[in-house]
């Protein structure tokens, strides 16, 4: 009876181990061991430009909108374009797919309402109408009066479409185009009921809110002012059981890189708030962006956003995510954050890995070489007169080099091209010898943005030998950049840096350039001799 009972108690306990190791989770990576910003890319090798949003889940697929960097967008650079809001769509929040443009920003009604001769347009966030089967979009703009602009579709990807301008209760006497009506977010209460909380600039930086309309497309001027006493602004409007929420940041300061994040709390969103408590003094090295409230079938999480910006420049295209559920205390009260590394997040449903692959780069008769993958990689830019980058790697097949992906961005209007050389390489992987190829890249066909530019180099390679490539300009303004991951995840080649124009090159340990090549076999019943070219 004994051993009986004893084989029960064994095979309920497997069955529940092997239950908790079936509960599907993902892992969200913000920084590296040596507490660097890590980056998070697209399946394609391309950064995510999409900046000062949110991530909203519908029907079990998460969709990341944000504001887009990557065309030149400057803030306060008269000549500079609107890049326009993007959305990229995930099961996991690690592999995303970039879904494109929420609307066509490319217009000229479009570019006179948002480019850098204005205030910019920001801030995407989109709610789900259960009554009208439509995805609502709200923007922040500054060439009306109310500060906003609404659109919806039927997809949560898009095409959105613009519908009438929206009234709210606040500065609706204000001039037209001045700074009225900023940051804000969009809430759908448990009864279908929307909210909008946003930024009164004429109180310097207070919290409204107010009730929207049936349709969500406008305010109907039920609304309580002054929930913060000013100076904040980015404001997260989110339920947990039966109290409601608001963080901020605290102050306010937009591009900064570590302002604080504050929350209030009320029993209905029209109030009355409490006290402000602040639970981060930098937002993990950002800007609140947002709270997303993930309703999964094991529980609701609760998704803190910020934006890491690169030190207010400008042109935000190499801007940075922190994203880690907030945590709660038995009284409701949410604990103080602790930025975390990484962050496991539980799914409804396990999600597949793809494979960083650019089709571009492929023929039918191409297969991966080498790839670095996409994980833990930052970026920096130095490549500009004297500064040369290279990389090596190793032939593992004989045949045509068809691919060379290689991640890289431009910053500060670069007034040459990139230069792509490729050498062999010897034992103490330097480039040596005649050039292979050279491949020279226009400033205006790269991105702000860190994105895999692919290239084919069409040389033929012998197996087993090393090649290295090398990354240079004759600029004089500005420079160009690239994507590394010092955690030695390239065994067998190295990145290495040239000051003298490209006379000596220094590696430097364990770090790896983001690339991935792609070779033609060559034919084996083809006796003839090969030769680069």
């Amino acid at each position: 009876m004994k051993v009986k009972s004893t084989l029960i108690l064994l095979t309920i306990a497997i069955f529940w181990q092997v239950g908790l190791a079936q509960k599907p989770s993902t892992t969200i990576v913000n920084f590296n061991k040596r507490g660097e910003q890590v980056m998070k890319f697209t399946s394609m090798g391309e950064a995510i430009d999409a900046h000062d949003g949110e991530i909203a889940y519908f029907k079990g697929v998460y969709y990341l909108y944000g504001t887009s960097y990557g065309c030149g967008f400057s803030w306060g650079i008269k000549d500079a374009p609107f890049c326009g809001f993007k959305t990229y769509s995930s099961t996991d929040m690690v592999n995303w797919t970039d879904r494109g443009a929420m609307f066509d920003a490319s217009t000229p009604v479009w570019q006179s309402r948002c480019n850098g001769n204005t205030y910019g347009c920001f801030r995407p966030h989109v709610i789900f109408n259960q009554k009208t089967g439509l995805y609502v979009l709200w923007i922040n703009v500054y060439d009306n009066r109310v500060g906003f602009r609404v659109f919806t579709s039927k997809s949560p990807t898009g095409p959105f479409k613009e519908v009438l301008e929206p009234k709210l209760a606040v500065n609706s006497d204000s001039p037209v185009a001045g700074l009225n009506n900023g940051d804000h977010d969009t809430f759908v209460d448990d009864d279908g009921i929307g909210y909008i909380a946003y930024t009164d600039w004429r109180t310097t930086g207070t919290i409204v809110i107010e009730q929207l309309s049936d349709n969500y497309l406008s305010g109907t001027g039920k609304h309580v002012k002054s929930v913060t006493a000013g100076n904040t602004e980015a404001p997260s409007l989110f339920k947990r059981k039966d109290t409601y929420y608001v963080t901020y940041s605290d102050p306010n300061c937009g591009y900064c890189s570590g302002t604080g994040t504050s929350y209030k709390t009320a029993k209905h969103p029209l109030g009355p708030w409490s006290e402000g408590i602040k639970i981060s003094d930098n937002s993990c090295g950002g800007q609140p962006s947002f709270v997303s409230t993930i309703k999964l079938g094991s529980g609701n999480i609760y998704l803190y956003g910020s934006d890491l910006w690169n030190n207010a420049a400008k042109n935000e295209s190499l801007a940075n995510f922190y994203w880690a559920p907030l945590s709660f205390a038995e009284d409701g009260s949410i604990n103080p954050m602790v930025c975390q590394e990484q962050v496991e997040v539980p799914l409804d449903k396990k999600s597949s890995t793809p494979v960083m692959i650019s089709k571009s780069s492929l023929n039918k008769n191409s297969s991966l070489n080498n790839t670095t993958g996409t994980t833990g990689f930052t970026q920096f830019g130095d490549i500009g007169r004297n500064i040369k980058r290279a990389q090596t790697f190793l032939a593992k097949a004989t045949g045509l080099l068809t691919g060379l992906s290689i991640a890289t961005f431009k910053n500060g209007f670069p007034d040459q091209p990139l230069t792509l050389e490729i050498f062999e390489a010897d034992e103490a992987q330097q480039p040596i010898g005649s050039k292979l190829t050279t491949i020279t890249l226009p400033p205006d066909s790269l991105k702000w943005s860190v994105n895999m530019v692919n290239i084919n180099p069409s040389i033929e390679v012998r197996a087993g030998t090393q090649y290295a490539f090398v990354l240079s300009s004759l600029t004089s303004k500005g420079f160009f950049g690239f994507a590394y991951n010092d955690n030695a995840i390239y065994k067998e080649g190295g990145a290495s840096y040239s000051s003298d124009g490209g006379n000596s090159f220094k590696m430097e340990k364990d770090r790896s350039l983001m690339f991935h090549t792609t070779i033609q076999k060559a034919n084996p019943n083809d006796k003839k001799e090969k030769r680069h070219t």
